[in-house]
């Protein structure tokens, strides 16, 4: 395992790669950092080359200043940096917002996209979210950051994780958490993804859980019933954290996936 820093022009990015030659990149989501990836990286087969990272202001990422910017640009300065010229995309909730976004408007570096629970890029959220995400963000600019880390572990979007094998990680990834994007995110304003999803070229795996909340079980129906190349498997007893719930099944279909894009 090679883990190392990378400057970008604006930023100072963390990663991880497993050979020399990764075939594979993973994108964690809002609040946690690549380490969300280690259950299911130790199921992957040892030849699978793959490389993961902090997003920018996620786990040892770190921004040089304070300038608009775009995590899909972040990844593509990477991409570049590291010379990998096409890729296998894989991205978690915000990761999967990103992934796509990132596929959409570079469809030449991505053979396939695999996205688990996915975010959407400027995804109106409703009521029920915001009511939610209020008193977090209120309680970080507060500067009470420990209730604010309290309020999201307790958020319903974990419930399942909090109920599985995988509930310590969790609770361990919150605690790492700045909290920072809480505060200012200095993300530049992107328009909608949702009025481009028919112009996703690349196929899709996207796996999700039954037991998801209404924003990321809606947003997963509107990108299969738009985009023209997407294999959905849902999962009756899983939550959001996919990932984190049922390792091994996110292993087995993420590798059949591969192996018949591959083909």
């Amino acid at each position: 395992m090679q883990s190392r820093m990378i400057a970008l022009p604006s930023a100072q990015m963390h990663f991880e790669a497993w050979n020399d030659v990764p075939s594979t990149i993973f994108v964690h989501g809002f609040g946690g950092d690549m380490r969300t990836w280690d259950e299911l990286w130790r199921f992957l087969p040892d030849e699978h080359g793959r490389l993961r990272y902090d997003l920018r202001g996620f786990g040892k990422s770190t921004p040089l200043g304070n300038d608009p910017f775009h995590h899909a640009d972040d990844l593509l300065a990477l991409m570049d940096a590291l010379q990998i010229d096409r890729c296998d995309l894989v991205g978690v909730s915000m990761g999967g917002s990103i992934a796509l976004n990132f596929t959409l408007s570079h469809p030449d570096r991505v053979r396939s996209l695999s996205l688990l629970s996915p975010g959407l890029t400027a995804w109106e959220w409703s009521d029920e979210w915001q009511v939610l995400w209020r008193p977090i963000i209120a309680a970080a600019r507060a500067g009470d950051m420990r209730q604010a880390r309290n309020l999201w572990l307790a958020h319903p979007l974990f419930e399942t994780t909090l109920a599985s094998n995988a509930a310590e990680i969790l609770r361990q990834e919150i605690a790492r958490f700045s909290g920072d994007q809480w505060v200012a995110d200095h993300q530049a304003p992107a328009l909608p993804d949702v009025e481009r999803l028919h112009e996703l070229v690349r196929p899709v795996l996207m796996l999700t859980g039954a037991h998801d909340l209404a924003d990321f079980r809606l947003i997963a129906d509107l990108i299969q019933a738009a985009a023209p190349d997407v294999t959905r498997h849902d999962a009756d007893d899983l939550g959001h954290l996919v990932h984190l719930e049922a390792p091994t099944w996110c292993r087995d279909m993420l590798c059949a996936f591969w192996n018949e894009a591959a083909t």
